[in-house]
Parts: structure tokens; C-alpha cells; sequence
């Protein structure tokens, strides 16, 4: 079982203007889910969980650990798949960028390209391994930074938009690796079908929970409110 993630009156703001406000959470259940609209902070949030960011107020603990303070326990704690490929991609072949995280986490370079090698074959995709980076298409990129979070073996799966700008079929084989995990997974995504499966769903409005329970009551009362603001005006609620 991973360390629990709670957060305590954390909030976050950038140049005064507030983000996320007063947040309290425990996080257990094996698959969470974070649902909102664009500009609702779930981002911001899942940046605050990974400790990318610290939050400007209250804690966020990983068991008694500051994520924003522990970068080196957080790399055997938690990893986070951004919704952008391009933007955790760092190396030209698809070798370096698997070996990379192992070898931060301190194992000698022969060891990490062995787990490497085994990882792309149990994967079928040992041909990949010299393969560039850039040459592999927007879902194979997606699955590349997938299997290099799943090479360092992280507790805690943080994943923003996953099946953003992927075909059916991507979709298909990412969601079936992502339920095949072992791992505690936080899903964040505007799409209520891509955290309807979740054990537990937050949905965040404007930096904040807005409801909080089981994935089928939380999910019909976000598209219930969508649908409504839809059929009106999709911008009139929004702050000015």
C-alpha cells in the first residue's frame, strides 16, 4: 500500500490570484479520479500532489514526507504522465529516455539498459529501443512516457488527461495497460468517461471540491450541470 496523500487547508496562488482554496484531503482509494473543466485548477492540483509546486498555503504530506522538499523520495514515490508527451520527453532515443529515471534512482548504467531491454521485450517492443524519439507517433510517444514511469516503479501514478489527442484504439490499449497496474492511479481529465471506472471521483470547480464521492454520483451531477451550462451559455458562468 502506498504512503497516504492528504492535503490540509492547502491552497495556491500565483501573483495574488488564487488558484486552488483550502483544500482538505485524505487519498487512498486504488483509483481516484479528478474531474473538472479546463481552468478549474486540476492541473495546478496534480502539480501540488507531485510536488512540483509547494502549495503558497496549508501542507501536502506523502505519509510525513513534503514532496515539494523530498524530490528524492518522491522519485521512488510518486510519477506523473503529463497530458503532453513532448513535454517529458528529454532524450533522442527511446533507450536513453527509459534509462534516464532508472539512473536517477541510482542504479549503475549496465543495470538500468538490462531492465530496459527486459521492460521493451515483455512490452514486444524491443525494436523500438534505438528507435528516435522523434519519429514515433503521438500515441507511441504517450506509451513511451507511460513505460518510463512504470520502469521506476513509483507508488503512486499521477496522470493528467491520458487519452488526450489519442485514436480509439490508443485509448483502448493505454486504458488496459493503466487498469492493469498495481499502483495507486489519480486520474485528472474533463472527460467524465475517461474516470468512470474510478473508485472515487473529485470534481474540482475553480480551485474547489465541488463533490466528492462514488464515480457514478459525482459523474451525473457534472454532466447534469454541463449539459445545463451547454445549453445556455457555456462562458456566462465564468468569472470575469
Amino acid at each position: 500500500m502506498p504512503l497516504p496523500l492528504t492535503l490540509t487547508n492547502a491552497a495556491y496562488a500565483v501573483t495574488g490570484k488564487s488558484i486552488l482554496h483550502d483544500l482538505t484531503l485524505t487519498l487512498t482509494e486504488p483509483r481516484i479520479g479528478i474531474i473538472g473543466r479546463n481552468g478549474s485548477g486540476k492541473t495546478t492540483l496534480l502539480r501540488l500532489l507531485a510536488g512540483l509546486i509547494a502549495p503558497t498555503s496549508g501542507t501536502v504530506r506523502l505519509g510525513t514526507i513534503d514532496p515539494a522538499r523530498d524530490r528524492k523520495a518522491m522519485l521512488t514515490q510518486i510519477g506523473i504522465l503529463f497530458q503532453n508527451p513532448d513535454h517529458q520527453i528529454l532524450f533522442p532515443t527511446v533507450e536513453e529516455e527509459l534509462a534516464f529515471g532508472l539512473v536517477q534512482q541510482g542504479y549503475p548504467a549496465p543495470q538500468a539498459a538490462a531492465k530496459v531491454l527486459a521492460l521493451l521485450t515483455a512490452e514486444r517492443r524491443s525494436h523500438w529501443a534505438r528507435a528516435p524519439t522523434h519519429t514515433l507517433s503521438q500515441g507511441q510517444r504517450h506509451y513511451l512516457c507511460l513505460m518510463a514511469v512504470i520502469l521506476m516503479n513509483p507508488a503512486i501514478l499521477l496522470l493528467d488527461e491520458p487519452f488526450a489527442g489519442l485514436d480509439l484504439p490508443t485509448q483502448t490499449r493505454q486504458q488496459r495497460r493503466l487498469a492493469g497496474l498495481p499502483q495507486q492511479v489519480i486520474t485528472i481529465s474533463h472527460d467524465p468517461q475517461a474516470v468512470a471506472t474510478c473508485d472515487r471521483v473529485l470534481w474540482l470547480d475553480q480551485g474547489r471540491i465541488r463533490a466528492d464521492g462514488p464515480a457514478s454520483t459525482v459523474l451525473d451531477q457534472f454532466s447534469a450541470t454541463m449539459a445545463r451550462i451547454g445549453a445556455e451559455d457555456a462562458d456566462t458562468d465564468l468569472p470575469g
